[in-house]
């Protein structure tokens, strides 16, 4: 067959099969027809459905449901496999009517632990049932069964239901809402919060994953929208609305009622397997038992049989419904039994050929191949790796994320799934209620308390005094006060925050404080400049020559890195592809790379090393990975090989633990080219090692290593493509980064389903470590227990064994035998015992993902990055994983100490790395960049004052000194003049008391509005303060068009606009060097001013600094004349 005709006979097998053509398909099987028939019968049936496997289970459940009226409950053998077919449904039905029901209480009787996400979900449930919408299907398992509800009359007494239009008062809805026991905050961020402003009314219901924002026209409720909590935007709008409280925690004398009692009777029970929901629900029934027996007597409990229900219980009730058991056996008698054979999908071991064959002879049996894609790309792949065979084969490929393939006996019909293909680990994803962000903690790092240290860059180092209203002229306006030396007193124009930011310098020391308009500051400054002017200088050296130099340019992918692209258990999160991407194009240029890729401890920066080196090997060259420790060497090794097993791959490691004969081999192996990829620890630089053809260098967890090491690899080979990883970057690697002399990716999202690492700063307590080490055990994990002196390592373990007596403990460190630590590591990783205590030899790489408790003895002594990399250790998995940080009290502790702790403690969340290594650098300082020196200027200045006075720097010296370089850079932009005009009024621009009641609010929005150098920026923030405060008074409405003001005069080279008595005028450029009076800008404003001599004139004006030119508009009595005036000034874009 010629190539064109194959090419067809290609195209005619991969024409996609849609979602409709599936189930459609499924719909015509007997055995559906005669389960419907079954359903839509008026009595109650039970019925067993026999020979039902994997995701198959979904489809019958889906398509039962839509030709039913009845609603469906879903009841699964755990949490696991609950969720699994709650993702396949939301893919089947329509997603609003698919609703997941889970436990809320992780332990009976402790009634603070609730996790606030589950009650959300389970209120919602009880809403919906209630509120009579569509019939739903409600996905749910034992634990979340075993808990009783309030009953039905209970929840309707205590519902709130607003809808559009209704007569409400404000007070009214604030009496109910205290009464529901809603906390009354400024800004809502958690269900049970409302927020009052003005005629706005936010407040998160325990009825919906996002709060609602009510806004009221007089007595009468005008819009009803949800918002997100995090932007505090609006997101939707609503019609009616049900506001709900905590309805877990209502008081303990209400009667409650199982939740098979509060759904309706017709509802239609589908159950995988009753012994194992009675079994469940009996052994929790006990424990509950137990824990009420230890409880005290002092204070009324209820008995358990009034909070939980029984296994016995939960039968007979289960029996008064329609039952259809769908797994491998029946335990209630059926009245009929329905076979609908399925089989499950075969595995093929990521064999290609196995595969082909297999979907050949199904077909040639009359079957109809169909896979099962998560995402386009991986359907793609598909179909480059049957492109590379020389056989035909017949599939469909479809986009639909089941969790489980099948073989359909009776439809003739194969559904596989790529994860099952290519052996990866498929996820499931809960709706996690509301998951309180990290933007808002960032926030309140950065923001200004009174009292603080702040850098104003012209005037120095003050205090901050608040927002004030000052009195110009007879009119109110806002200002920031700052307090220097000797009382002196700046007030800053709201105008100018752009221009202080708050001080952070090392260890939290006071900085000294100047007289206003002492020379102290201003040489500080210039003498800050002239040593960054020279660091900047180096650096930048240092890029230009790397820019000039060639290296390897690799080529396009080939259809092996696909393959092995493919292959990757997990999902690849969107920063990973783009991060994988970035590295893959850095390859493909002539310069070589250099990219810090920062992603947080176990979100797969290991998997980006992997494909890069791969690409280097399928190009010919070596690779060499430098390590920390010798454990991550083997860590690394046993990774690499495991993941490149497939492939013509030879990878071997060096570490302290090889036998000298070993190292022998490797390094032989490494100059004749036999090994492609290389890990080792610091051997690495010796001189000793000679690569056959070395081709890129990736230096794992990067903060561990020092200056000098790095150095003597730059000079292993200059040009090679470098790629650096690590999770909390060194100050100055990110300082370097930042600057733009290296590209940095940083990965920021999590996998899908983990959750963030609970962080806990404790005493050392026995009970404490008692709880968390036995809690880990009891729910079949592993617990590390940090503890940094070998001296009483034993002392510790035996500890841990008095208070967990049936625990296995292992102990490791760094001074025992390499072969023995490398076995002891190896059994910890296969669970042979439970708790390992060590040194932190574990800190980095050691992945153990069944192990999600972690305790650090005497955290105060570890540095910041430290603490992430070990706490990182723990919570690889989808179960929730806990970090208890043991110190001493806080008054024994370092300022530096205490402050490592809090930013731990307030960045648990996934993805904080790289928060945790700027606020490291705040903590620290930068350091002179190129090493050496450390820097004094950021302590005396502030951080981000030399952040500034480093950027200005760097493009000085882009301007000068390195113009060739930059060239084509600095041709694009137009030149700036003036970069910044000032604007001094008399009129009322701010936002008034009672449009921003907060005032921590109103300087925020001030600093925002500061920073919007956009008009497109400008309108969004306008929309925002409607969402979120409602119509703009005329003062903030002026106050956004002064910012439009800013921008014109700044464009036309005004320095200064002033607007007092009815006048406007502007003052041009002090410098009359300056190139703006040469300029094609000038001349366009000189031939405006000449032709509308009636509306603005020029004038000279002798000042104490000179001439000044200025541009003066009378007759300008409000804000928006003067934007009428000068809009026609405004510069065209070209």
């Amino acid at each position: 067959m010629s190539s064109g005709s194959q090419i067809c006979v290609f195209l005619l097998y991969l024409r996609p099969m849609t979602k409709a053509e599936l189930t459609e398909r499924f719909s015509k099987n007997p055995a559906l027809q005669e389960l419907k028939q079954a359903l839509n019968s008026k009595e109650n049936q039970h019925i067993f459905l026999k020979g039902l496997v994997g995701s198959a289970v979904s489809f019958v459940q889906a398509e039962a449901f839509r030709s039913s009226e009845r609603p469906f409950l879903l009841i699964f053998n755990d949490k696991e496999e609950a969720a699994y077919h709650l993702n396949d449904l939301e893919q089947l039905v329509d997603e609003k009517n698919v609703l997941f029901y889970p436990g809320s209480y992780r332990r009976p009787y402790q009634i603070e632990e609730t996790d606030n996400a589950n009650v959300l979900l389970r209120s919602e449930v009880l809403n919906r049932i209630n509120s009579r919408k569509k019939p739903s299907i409600i996905v749910t398992y034992p634990e979340a069964l075993f808990e009783k509800v309030v009953t039905k009359k209970e929840l309707d007494r205590s519902i709130l239901k607003i809808k559009l239009n209704d007569e409400l008062s404000i007070d009214f809805i604030n009496e109910v809402l205290f009464e529901y026991k809603f906390n009354r905050v400024d800004f809502v961020t958690e269900p049970g919060e409302f927020s009052v402003r003005g005629g706005i009314i936010d407040v998160f219901s325990f009825s919906n994953d996002e709060p609602y924002r009510i806004e009221f026209f007089g007595d009468e409720v005008d819009s009803i929208r949800a918002f997100d909590v995090e932007t505090q935007l609006s997101t939707e709008q609503k019609k009616r609305i049900d506001i709900m409280p905590n309805v877990e925690k209502k008081q303990l004398d209400e009667v409650r009622e199982t939740f098979l009692d509060y759904i309706s009777d017709n509802t239609t029970v589908f159950l995988k397997n009753m012994d194992v929901l009675v079994n469940t629900i009996d052994d929790l029934f006990s424990k509950a038992e137990n824990a009420f027996s230890e409880l005290s007597k002092e204070i009324k409990h209820s008995k358990p049989d009034e909070l939980f229900c029984e296994g016995s219980f939960l039968k007979k009730q289960l029996l008064d419904f329609s039952v259809i058991e769908f797994g491998t056996q029946a335990f209630l008698n059926p009245t009929q039994t329905i076979v609908y054979p399925t089989s499950p999908q075969p595995s093929f071991n990521k064999k290609f050929e196995l595969l082909m064959e297999d979907l050949n002879t199904k077909h040639k049996r009359g079957y109809h191949n169909c896979i099962l894609c998560t995402s386009d790309q991986q359907a793609k792949r598909f179909k480059d790796i049957f492109d590379d065979q020389d056989q035909q084969v017949h599939y469909t490929t479809l986009v639909l994320s089941m969790h489980q393939g099948f073989i359909d006996e009776a439809n003739k019909l194969v559904c596989y799934t790529d994860h099952q293909i290519f052996d990866r680990y498929h996820k499931f994803h809960l709706k996690n209620g509301y998951a309180k962000k990290q933007a808002i903690t960032l926030k309140e790092l950065t923001s200004l308390e009174v009292g603080d240290y702040v850098t104003h860059i012209d005037h120095g180092i003050g205090k901050f005094g608040g927002l004030q209203k000052i009195d110009v002229e007879g009119k109110m306006q806002e200002a920031v006060k700052l307090i220097y030396g000797d009382r002196d007193i700046l007030y800053l124009s709201i105008h100018s925050l752009h221009k202080i930011s708050k001080f952070n310098g090392k260890d939290g020391k006071p900085p000294q404080i100047y007289k206003l308009g002492s020379k102290a500051w201003k040489s500080l400054k210039k003498k800050t400049k002239a040593r960054v002017k020279k660091v900047a200088f180096d650096l930048i050296k240092l890029y230009a020559k790397r820019r000039l130099e060639k290296g390897y340019q690799y080529g396009p992918d080939s259809y092996l890195q696909h393959e092995l692209e493919a292959s990757f258990i997990y999902e690849d999160t969107p920063d990973q592809s783009t991060a994988t991407q970035a590295v893959k194009s850095d390859m493909e240029k002539e310069q070589p790379m250099d990219r810090l890729v920062c992603g947080d401890v176990g979100f797969g920066k290991t998997e980006v090393a992997i494909r890069a080196a791969f690409k280097a090997v399928d190009y010919g060259k070596q690779v060499a990975i430098l390590v920390p420790t010798t454990i991550l060497a083997f860590q690394h090794h046993k990774t690499f090989s495991e993941r490149l097993e497939e492939f013509p791959v030879t990878v071997d490691y060096l570490n302290r633990f090889r036998t000298t004969k070993e190292r022998k081999g490797v390094l032989e192996g490494l100059e004749n080219g036999s090994i492609d990829i290389v890990i080792g620890t610091h051997q690495l630089v010796n001189k000793a090692i000679k690569f056959k053809d070395l081709g890129l260098l990736i230096i794992d967890e990067e903060q561990k290593f020092g200056v000098s090491v790095k150095d003597k690899l730059k000079t292993i080979k200059a040009n090679v493509d470098t790629l650096t990883l690590t999770a909390t970057p060194i100050p100055r690697t990110l300082q370097f980064s930042l600057m733009a002399a290296r590209d940095l990716s940083t990965i920021k999202t999590p996998p899908p389903n983990r959750y963030p690492i609970e962080t806990h700063v404790i005493r050392f307590s026995e009970e404490q470590i008692r709880d968390a080490v036995s809690y880990e055990i009891q729910r079949g994990g592993q617990v590390f227990f940090i503890n940094n002196r070998i001296q009483n390592i034993q002392e510790v373990a035996g500890l841990i064994q008095r208070l967990v007596p049936d625990a296995k403990i292992g102990i490791g460190h760094g001074q025992m035998e390499g072969k023995k630590l490398e076995q002891l590591m190896l059994k910890f990783m296969n669970n042979e015992f439970d708790v390992l205590v060590s040194t932190t030899i574990i800190e980095s790489g050691l992945d153990v993902t069944n192990a999600n408790t972690i305790l650090i003895n005497d955290a105060n002594n570890f540095g910041m990055s430290d603490l992430h990399q070990m706490r990182g250790r723990v919570g690889r998995s989808n179960k929730k994983a806990f970090c208890y940080l043991i110190t001493p009290p806080l008054t024994m502790m370092t300022d530096d100490a205490r402050k490592r702790l809090t930013a731990l403690e307030q960045f648990s969340d996934l993805g904080s790395g790289i928060n945790i290594a700027m606020k490291d650098l705040e903590i620290r300082g930068a350091g002179d960049l190129l090493g050496g020196e450390q820097s004094g200027f950021i302590s005396d200045i502030g951080f981000d004052t030399y952040q500034k006075i480093l950027n200005e720097a760097i493009h000085e010296l882009k301007e000068n000194e390195f113009k060739s370089v930059y060239e084509d850079e600095v041709n694009e932009e137009e030149k700036v003049y003036v970069k910044d005009a000032q604007i001094d009024t008399d009129f009322e621009i701010l936002f008034p008391d009672d449009y921003i009641n907060s005032i921590k609010e109103r300087l925020s929005l001030y600093t925002k509005l500061n920073s919007i150098s956009n008009e497109e920026g400008l309108l969004k923030f306008e929309k925002e303060l409607k969402d979120r405060f409602g119509d703009l008074p005329k003062e903030a409405q002026d106050l956004i068009n002064s910012v439009r003001l800013k921008w014109i005069a700044a464009s036309a080279g005004l320095e200064k606009l002033v607007l007092k008595k009815d006048k406007m005028i502007g003052y041009f450029l002090s410098n009359q060097q300056s190139g703006f009076y040469t300029s094609s800008r000038f001349r366009e404003i000189l031939q405006y001013v000449q032709s509308h001599a009636r509306q603005c004139q020029m004038k000279e004006k002798e000042t104490r600094n000179g001439l000044r030119l200025l541009l003066t508009f009378e007759n300008v009595k409000s804000v928006d004349k003067a934007l009428q005036l000068l809009q026609p000034l405004e510069q065209k874009a070209p």
